[in-house]
């Protein structure tokens, strides 16, 4: 985490949220680790990186910002917002099917939705990327690649207890999560199924 003031002078309502960041529950197949956060966008932020690995393949990859900004902003309509990216490896011949794009973002609005994580003020990109080699990479063949670039605002559930700073962050962590499995193509985790506590911090993450 890197912050643009000392943590031990961040409110507590960020002091908290951050640390129900790191604690939020993932998939096994995505490794989770602090990075340093963009320091000229809001007065504190925290951010999450994240690689989605299939049979010890990366087959996706993402990160989650986490701003706050006490006095409030008038754009996020509201002191937080999340700030997520993802992309993701697709077959070459769906990079040309126009509902791609539309399939992008219901990744994240339907996990946000599964995920119960009540926000406001969503936007963002969805962009199809193919890669062609010629002459002696022309073997190599063609790629082609999803990339999700959304920000939102977290707001306190209607008939939840909400937190410190009024709602819970923590789904919204799962819901970036759920986006990076279903960008991957992995199946939905089936309904009452549990499944085991993802990676964290094996890669010697500076603050842990």
């Amino acid at each position: 985490m890197v912050v643009r003031q000392e943590s031990s002078v961040a409110p507590a309502e960020f002091r908290a949220a951050v640390a129900a960041m790191r604690a939020a529950p993932l998939r096994p197949e995505v490794f989770c680790e602090e990075m340093p956060a963009p320091q000229r966008i809001a007065p504190y932020a925290a951010a999450l990186s994240a690689d989605v690995t299939v049979d010890e393949t990366d087959v996706g990859t993402g990160r989650l910002i986490l701003l706050h900004d006490p006095d409030g902003n008038d754009a996020w309509d509201g002191t937080f917002r999340c700030v997520a990216y993802c992309r993701a490896e697709v077959e070459l011949e769906l990079v040309a099917d126009p509902m791609l794009a539309h399939v992008g973002w219901s990744w994240l609005t339907d996990a946000l939705e599964a995920h119960g994580a009540a926000h406001t003020a969503a936007s963002g990109t969805v962009t199809r990327v193919a890669t062609e080699s010629f002459g002696g990479m022309a073997e190599d063949g063609g790629t082609a690649q999803v990339e999700v670039r959304a920000s939102w605002t977290p707001v306190a559930a209607p008939d939840g207890p909400g937190g410190p700073a009024g709602f819970d962050i923590t789904p919204h962590v799962e819901a970036w999560g759920e986006l990076l499995c279903a960008a991957s193509g992995l199946e939905p985790v089936p309904d009452g199924v549990v499944v085991l506590p993802s990676r964290r911090g094996q890669r010697g993450t500076p603050g842990r």
